[in-house]
């Protein structure tokens, strides 16, 4: 037999001579379904744990909302300068800085949630962010206590920061292995549906205390109500993470009820050496992830993060109309995101990545032309084509990325993925995009950066293969009925003809 690297490639000429002995080896390899090996979903399961992830994404996204449209505010409570550009890139690098932290929080936490759960992590990601988030609420000013304020900014960002490490991939990876295969798209879709509502929640509140607040009020004491109120979505989130149980892939992989029980110390051992072959043997699924995370971070900072500070310093916009005409397309977005989910499962991943792909490729230039043109009719067309292109991505990418990973290594993987990526290319965004306006001296600059992005999106798209109504790898068929596994098993086993 001759076996080549890891592909289990044989020779041709081999199996010939020894057919039987190659029929024997594959039935060995993949074993007949039996009944017991398929899982028929509990749909009230399912929704409590899509609804448990989904919050929990809500809440990391509203943070980082928050401090996206209250981005001028703070660099001038925690970085005082006669400059505003200064204060504006100083506060834009702060929110950097969370993102260099991801990393470390998706190598550490990742693993762990393929070594003891995926329920204990996100319970514990969700703590470490409604603490990050409230504590930055209490910090005194640059005024009060001098370089001390931004030291703990930065110091509560990385709080939140290692915290987001563990959640995407874990929120992604819990929903995807609850969800009936031929159901992952229309589930994982609300995952994004989450997002938008952190997004709208934090742009909705901000219009309401600008609208109410003055200037004065608002760098007093005004900007920091957003942030307390961190504190009960924290507990309500973690509440309905604690209700729920293990995943059924999680239950099912060898080992991984006893692993659930295993010491701290041996856990992080054993995921130090999962996070060593995640990089070794995984290495090319972990591009393909990196280069998708790429493509969708960039877009979507540049329009659910950055867009409300280009309308109000670039092109001199009121910051309250342009976050409402945020806040409309958000919404609009969280109208239809369900439906794009359920496409996805119709028509597969594939087709509706490459919608939106195409649609920044293609259209982010001419919508940043009708934008900068100042009228609220042209802001908000400039707007939605760009929205419509990134909801496709929205209500397709939670679903297609974790399937791109086997069970055992998928909440590992993916996190370190998504993060490393997101670190390198999302929360980058809005520094960037200021830095490179301001060396080019052209509005257009975003355009150019999302085309460029979502160039590199295309090529990955073409690159993937499609996982719709597909069990995940790894992990036996997942259905919704008895009905629906007794077919399974039935069409191995076809009747024989006479």
């Amino acid at each position: 037999m001759a076996v080549t690297g890891n592909d289990d490639s044989v020779d041709p000429a081999a199996v010939g001579r020894h057919r039987v002995l190659f029929r024997a080896v594959e039935r060995r390899r993949n074993p007949k379904l039996r009944r017991g090996d398929i899982t028929v979903t509990d749909e009230a399961a399912v929704k409590r744990a899509t609804k448990a992830a989904a919050l929990g994404n809500a809440m990391e996204w509203y943070d980082f909302g928050i401090y996206s449209y209250l981005a001028a505010t703070l660099g001038k409570v925690f970085f005082p300068s006669g400059n505003d550009t200064a204060q504006l890139l100083s506060s834009f690098a702060t929110f950097a800085v969370a993102f260099l932290v991801r990393p470390v929080g998706g190598m550490v936490l990742g693993p762990l949630g393929d070594r003891i759960g995926r329920k204990r992590i996100l319970s514990l990601t969700m703590i470490m962010m409604a603490v990050g988030t409230f504590a930055i609420g209490l910090i005194p000013s640059h005024a009060a206590i001098g370089l001390w304020a931004p030291a703990l900014l930065i110091l509560f960002r990385l709080v939140q920061g290692f915290s987001t490490g563990g959640e995407y991939g874990g929120a992604s990876t819990f929903i995807a292995e609850y969800a009936p295969d031929k159901r992952r798209g229309f589930f994982g879709s609300f995952l994004e549906f989450g997002t938008l509502a952190g997004y709208v929640g934090a742009s909705g509140l901000v219009v309401v205390l600008t609208s109410v607040l003055s200037e004065d009020q608002m760098l007093q004491w005004g900007w920091r109500v957003p942030f307390l109120v961190a504190a009960p979505l924290g507990f309500i989130g973690l509440y309905l993470r604690l209700k729920l149980d293990e995943t059924p892939a999680f239950q099912k992989l060898e080992g991984g009820q006893a692993a659930a029980g295993d010491a701290a110390d041996t856990a992080q051992t054993s995921a130090t050496g999962d996070l060593g072959k995640i990089f070794t043997q995984y290495w090319r699924p972990l591009l393909l992830c990196l280069a998708l995370v790429a493509a969708y971070n960039i877009t979507d900072y540049m329009l659910l993060s950055y867009m409300p500070t280009y309308l109000s310093d670039e092109l001199g916009y009121g910051t309250n109309r342009g976050l409402l005409i945020l806040l409309i397309v958000m919404v609009l977005q969280m109208c239809v995101i369900s439906q794009v989910g359920r496409l996805s499962d119709r028509f597969g991943r594939k087709p509706l990545l490459m919608t939106g792909m195409l649609g920044f490729l293609l259209l982010s230039v001419p919508a940043f032309l009708l934008i900068r043109q100042g009228d609220v009719v042209l802001i908000t067309a400039g707007l939605l084509l760009m929205g419509l292109s990134l909801v496709a991505m929205l209500g397709t990418m939670s679903a297609a990325l974790p399937a791109i990973f086997p069970t055992q290594v998928r909440y590992g993987s993916l996190s370190v993925a998504y993060n490393l990526s997101t670190s390198v290319f999302g929360g980058t965004t809005p520094l960037v995009i200021t830095a490179l306006i301001s060396a080019f001296d052209t509005n257009l600059m975003p355009a150019y950066y999302a085309t460029a992005a979502a160039a590199v999106g295309v090529v990955a798209v073409l690159c993937m293969r499609e996982t719709a109504n597909e069990p995940l790898a790894g992990s036996p068929p997942s259905v919704e009925t008895e009905q629906e596994a007794t077919e399974l098993v039935r069409a191995q086993s076809p009747l024989p003809k006479f």
